[in-house]
């Protein structure tokens, strides 16, 4: 498996050193989110102070920037980091891309399948002087005049992996995509029953090897020098399942263990703001359905258990009171990519 980290600095000052750290680890690529931050910005400050690890978004959500808007963006990033930017697409959900974005919500799944044929539109017009003649339901483009086109790049066009948690955007990333990521509010049993096969019927569909579909993931990792550090880090994470639980969006992971019932009551709860009662319905059996936990000595045996043969990367970055040994990030970082 190949390992990612997740950038943690909400200071862009900070990111190139903490970028240079990742990538001394031995880290195979570095991503950037978007939650209180834009996910591009710290990628470009990483790109000039790393030389090796894939840089990519995990996830920029779609629908508020129009393709050619990102388009342009990725260009920069792939032409700035030498060719080793991977553009990670996510649709978010229904209530914030309305009310946080103020933007249209209407047929996710197709219009997140038009977007990512849009870009690669964009990117063939650029490279290979082709007309702009992308004409779908959701988004059209047809004028680009040699003024605002960036000209052929010395470096492919950048990768594109999309966000899916439903079967149908599984679907969708195994037909347009080079690989799907997977939310955080995921499991093993999952990814079997759920993710997989939908990946391999839209790759299957569009005419593609499914084994060449990246699975990138993992769900929510706890680790920690000893068992007191662990359950400590254990109420963190139950906090984040309940949040994620409590929106429908992720009820059919839920229902893939039994646990629906729980994620209406979180739900409920969320509508009343009783964010801090909500982790008290994550179960020891909730946790452990959705997350991998273990001391530093045994985190990847455990993850490569769990995960083995499903992903082909696996996030990890340690948040713990007590932070690993240098050495034990590495050793931790070699096993798994050595599984």
């Amino acid at each position: 498996m190949r390992v990612f980290y997740r950038l943690g600095s909400k200071d862009l000052g900070a990111v190139a050193a903490e970028a240079a750290w990742a990538e001394s680890m031995g880290y195979d690529g570095i991503s950037s989110n978007e939650t209180s931050h834009d996910p591009f910005l710290p990628l470009a400050i990483a790109a000039t102070a790393t030389s090796r690890v894939t840089l990519e978004t995990r996830v920029a959500i779609a629908f508020p920037r129009s393709p050619m808007v990102v388009a342009h963006t990725s260009r920069d990033l792939q032409d700035l980091s030498k060719g080793r930017f991977r553009l990670g697409l996510g649709t978010q959900v229904k209530g914030h891309i309305q009310r946080r974005f103020s933007t249209l919500w209407e047929s996710p799944g197709p219009r997140l399948r038009e977007y990512v044929e849009a870009l690669r539109h964009i990117w063939d017009c650029w490279d290979q002087g082709t007309e702009l003649d992308y004409q779908g339901r959701h988004y059209q483009f047809s004028l680009m005049t040699p003024f605002f086109s960036p000209g052929p790049s010395q470096y492919s066009a950048p990768t594109v992996y999309t966000a899916a948690v439903n079967a149908y955007n599984c679907r969708v990333a195994g037909e347009v995509s080079d690989g799907l990521m997977l939310h955080s509010l995921t499991s093993a049993e999952y990814v079997k029953t759920v993710v997989k096969p939908g990946l391999t019927q839209g790759a299957t569909k569009a005419g593609k090897d499914p084994e060449s579909m990246s699975v990138s993931g993992g769900g929510f990792i706890v680790t920690g020098p000893n068992a007191a550090s662990v359950r400590e880090a254990q109420a963190e994470v139950r906090r984040r399942i309940a949040f994620y639980a409590s929106t429908r969006t992720y009820f059919p992971v839920l229902e893939c263990h039994g646990f629906q019932e729980i994620g209406q009551q979180l739900h409920e709860m969320s509508l009343k703001g009783e964010w801090a009662e909500m982790a008290e319905l994550v179960s020891d059996e909730m946790l452990d359905a959705f997350a991998v936990s273990g001391e530093y000595d045994e985190i990847a045996d455990k993850i490569i258990q769990r995960y083995g043969g499903l992903l082909n990367e696996v996030n990890f970055a340690v948040s713990t009171s007590v932070p690993p040994e240098e050495s034990q990030i590495r050793k931790i970082i070699k096993q798994l990519q050595e599984s």
